[in-house]
Parts: C-alpha cells; sequence; structure tokens
C-alpha cells in the first residue's frame, strides 16, 4: 500500500483551546485533530500545521500536512474527520500533495483578519471573535498608518520578546482597516509572520485610532527594531488565520 501525503484545510473556533500546538496536560486543536486521526485510522499520525495560531485564536483556512499508509480515499478523510471532532472544529477540504510538499516553508501568503467591536454594548454572540473597545476610532488614521507597514522591513519592534529567531525580515504584502458598521477589521497579508507579530501591530494602529499617536510613528517604531517603541499586544480572541496560500 503506497504511502500519501495528505493536506487537510481546517476551521475552529480557538476560543476554547489551548492553542493549535500540542501540549502536555493542555486542551489544542493539534491534540484534538490527532486524537481524530487515531480513531479513524487506528494510527499515531503526526501531523504538522502551518501557522501556529495561540490560544484563544480562530482560523477559517489553517493548513494540516500528515502522511498516511491506509485504504480510505483521501476524498473521505473530510466527513470521517468531520464525524469524529468537536463541533467548533471542521475540515473542510482535504487532498493528496507531493511528498516533498512543506506546508511551512511552501507558503507564499497567509492573511490574518483582526475584528474590534466599537459597539457601546459588548457583543455578548462573538465576544469570543472580537476586541470590544467600545469607543470610536479614527480609521482613516489607522488605515494611513498600516499602509506604512506594508513592503519589505525589518519587524523586530512588533515581535514578541520571546521570538528568539535571528531574521525578523518579513515583507506584507497588504494592511488594510476595514470598516463594518461598529465593527473594524484589520486585515494583514504577508508572507511570513514573528511571533505574536499582527497583534502587536493592532494594538500599535489602535493606540493611533484613539489619537495617542500619529500615523507616521510607525516609521520611527520600524526604525527603532525595539518591543518597547511599538504599542501594546491585542488580546488573541479577535485573531482569525483566514486562508494560507502556496
Amino acid at each position: 500500500m503506497a504511502t500519501r501525503n495528505i493536506k487537510l484545510t481546517i476551521a475552529y473556533d480557538g476560543s476554547g483551546y489551548h492553542g493549535w500546538q500540542a501540549q502536555p496536560m493542555q486542551t489544542t486543536i493539534q491534540g484534538i485533530l490527532t486524537d481524530a486521526l487515531f480513531a479513524l485510522t487506528s494510527q499515531q499520525i503526526s501531523t504538522k500545521g502551518a501557522s501556529r495560531t495561540d490560544a484563544g485564536v480562530s482560523a477559517l483556512g489553517q493548513q494540516v500536512l500528515f502522511t498516511i499508509n491506509s485504504p480510505i480515499p483521501t476524498e473521505n478523510f473530510q466527513k470521517a474527520l468531520n464525524d469524529r471532532l468537536p463541533k467548533n472544529i471542521a475540515v473542510t477540504e482535504a487532498a493528496e500533495v507531493p511528498d516533498d510538499f512543506d506546508v511551512i516553508s511552501d507558503v507564499t501568503s497567509k492573511l490574518y483578519r483582526y475584528t474590534i467591536s466599537t459597539a457601546k454594548t459588548r457583543p455578548v454572540l462573538s465576544i469570543d471573535h472580537a476586541w470590544h473597545l467600545p469607543y470610536k476610532l479614527d480609521q482613516l488614521a489607522m488605515d494611513s498608518a498600516a499602509k506604512l507597514l506594508v513592503g519589505t522591513h525589518d519587524f523586530k519592534s512588533f515581535a514578541s520578546a520571546a521570538d528568539n529567531r535571528t531574521n525578523s525580515v518579513r515583507t506584507i504584502f497588504g494592511c488594510n482597516v476595514i470598516g463594518e458598521n461598529e465593527l473594524i477589521h484589520i486585515d494583514t497579508e504577508g508572507s511570513g509572520f514573528l511571533y505574536n507579530m499582527v497583534r502587536n501591530i493592532v494594538g500599535t494602529l489602535v493606540e493611533i485610532g484613539i489619537g495617542r499617536w500619529k500615523p507616521q510613528i510607525i516609521n520611527h517604531i520600524l526604525a527603532a527594531k525595539d518591543r518597547t517603541a511599538a504599542g501594546p499586544i491585542a488580546p488573541p480572541q479577535g485573531l482569525c488565520l483566514m486562508w494560507i496560500k502556496y
């Protein structure tokens, strides 16, 4: 029987999980998916995710790779796994990929969306998927600042202090602040991201939105290459991994 590489696209509500990556004594998306694969195949299967989303972060387009030796047709994995997954995790697609495919290094682009609610009253039905800031934000100023992030820059100022990667240069293809009634979406597309980079960008844009900083401060923050130069980190629940392209 031939060994196959299977790539899954999965969506999940991350509000009840301790992030993507399996951890001892913690309920994680990867851990639950691995259990579902075992229930389906009776095999201990190692999975590899394209993005290590944090606790509380959700996804509509996480990509997961695993290798399997099984007679199960590729097209059947979607329904078979969904029958074994909790209702807040779903496989939206299953596809066979070449042996040399790498779910992380072959990524060309990712899009993260961060959602802020400016409603006067907290949005109880979406409170786990938005940062509630019940006051007016200057969306035009935020969007002007966001445009200064586009391009290839050293984003060290927007990386968590826990990110010890030596190369902090990344390329942002687009960063847009979009108003939708009482919601503000911040869409950030890039070739890759540093740890907590998007949430640190959002926290900085909010400082600009409330009028504490001018949009041009982005240039100073990038040049500083110092986490203390940027704004506070935004909470995780507003963040969603929308899609990944290869």
